[in-house]
C-alpha cells in the first residue's frame, strides 16, 4: 500500500488557511500514488499558549470534517487527522477522524491526555482508537500517545497499519544557551524516535504527519517569559521494525513524504515497556507536564468549556 504522511507550516488560529493548505497536500500526495494520506495533530489551527484558540474548536460535523470526507471521496483515498473538535456537551476533545475512499468518516480517536499547555485547549478521551476501514484496522496514535505504554497496549496485535499525528514544540533558547541547546537536541531527537519506533511495540507500520514552522506565545505559567521556538516537524512512514522508510526534516517545511508499506500486523518486535513513559521526557518537559497541566485545567474552565463552536467565514473555500 502506497501511503504518505503530511508535514504542514501551519499559521496558528488561521483554520480556512490550514483547511486549503491541507487539501492541496493530499491532492500531491495522491497524485503521487498516495491511497492513504495522514494530516498532522491539530491539523486546523496548530496548538499553542494563544488565547484565540479558545474559540477555534470546529463541531463534528463542521469544516474539518466535510474536508476530510470531500476529499477523500474526490480523491479515493484514506485522509485522516485530528483537530480541536467542540462536541455537543460543550467539551472540546482532540478528535483524529478518518474518511474513507467513499467519503464516509469511518471513525474517531480522542487523544486521551492532553500534554501541557493543551489541557489549557481540550479534555481527554478513553476510547481504544482503532479504526474499522474495511480491509484494514487503522489505529489511531496522536503526538504524546506514542510516548505512553497504555496506547501501544491498546493497538498491540489489533491493527495494520498505525497512522497519526504531533504538534511537537522545541525547547526554547532561553538562557543560560548552553544548558537549553542540549536539552532541545535531546527533545528533537525523541520528537523523531517517539513515533519511528513503535511499530515495534504495536507489529504494524507508521505513517505520521507533523506540523512544522516558527511559532511565539505566552508562556502559561511564566506570561513574563516568552516562548519563541518551533514545530518540530519530522512527517515520517516507518516499518514494523522501526526502520524510517521515509522522513522530511521540519526545515524542509510543507511537504509530504510517500513510501510503500506492507499494511498488515505483525507479530511485534518488542514488549511493551512496564514503565508509563515508555521514552524519556526530558527535564523541562517533565517539569511543564504538571506545572501546565494545573494551570491550563483551570484555563479552560474558566475560558473554553462550553463557548460555541468556530464556524469559517462565509464563503470560504474550505471544501472540495
Amino acid at each position: 500500500m502506497r501511503v504518505a504522511a503530511v508535514q504542514l507550516d501551519v499559521a496558528l488560529g488561521e483554520v480556512e488557511r490550514n483547511l486549503v493548505a491541507c487539501e492541496e497536500l493530499a491532492e500531491a500526495a495522491a497524485a503521487d500514488g498516495a491511497e492513504l494520506v495522514a494530516l498532522p495533530e491539530f491539523f486546523t489551527t496548530g496548538a499553542a499558549f494563544v488565547p484565540e484558540l479558545a474559540d477555534r474548536a470546529l463541531p463534528p460535523d463542521g469544516a474539518a470534517g466535510e474536508m476530510l470526507s470531500a476529499v477523500a471521496a474526490r480523491l479515493g483515498i484514506h485522509l485522516g487527522g485530528s483537530f480541536l473538535c467542540r462536541d455537543g456537551d460543550g467539551e472540546v476533545r482532540n478528535a483524529f477522524m478518518l474518511a474513507g475512499p467513499d467519503g464516509e468518516l469511518l471513525g474517531r480517536h480522542d487523544k486521551d491526555l492532553p500534554t501541557m499547555w493543551e489541557n489549557a485547549l481540550y479534555v481527554g478521551g478513553d476510547d481504544d482508537g482503532v479504526i474499522d476501514a474495511g480491509r484494514l484496522s487503522i489505529g489511531a496514535a496522536v503526538c504524546w500517545e506514542y510516548m505512553r505504554n497504555t496506547t501501544a497496549r491498546r493497538l498491540r496485535g489489533r491493527v495494520d497499519l498505525v497512522m497519526g499525528g504531533s504538534n511537537w514544540w522545541s525547547v526554547p533558547p532561553w538562557p543560560p544557551a548552553a544548558i537549553t541547546r542540549r536539552l532541545e537536541v535531546s527533545n528533537a531527537r525523541r520528537a523523531a524516535m517517539a513515533p519511528a519506533v513503535f511499530g515495534r511495540y504495536v507489529g504494524a507500520p507508521v505513517v505520521h504527519a507533523a506540523n512544522s514552522g516558527p511559532f511565539s506565545c505566552r508562556m502559561p505559567e511564566l506570561p513574563l517569559l516568552p516562548y519563541s521556538g518551533h514545530f518540530q516537524g519530522g512527517a515520517l512512514i516507518a516499518d514494523p521494525e522501526g526502520n524510517v522508510l521515509e522522513r522530511r526534516h521540519h526545515s524542509e517545511g510543507s511537504g509530504y513524504v510517500v513510501a510503500e508499506v506492507s499494511a498488515q500486523r505483525v507479530p511485534p518486535a518488542e514488549p511493551v515497556p512496564e514503565r508509563y513513559w515508555m521514552h524519556g521526557r526530558g527535564a523541562i518537559p517533565a517539569l511543564a507536564w504538571h506545572t501546565e497541566r494545573l494551570h491550563g485545567r483551570r484555563w479552560y474552565r474558566r475560558h473554553v468549556r462550553g463557548r460555541p463552536a468556530y464556524a469559517p467565514a462565509a464563503g470560504a473555500a474550505v471544501t472540495a
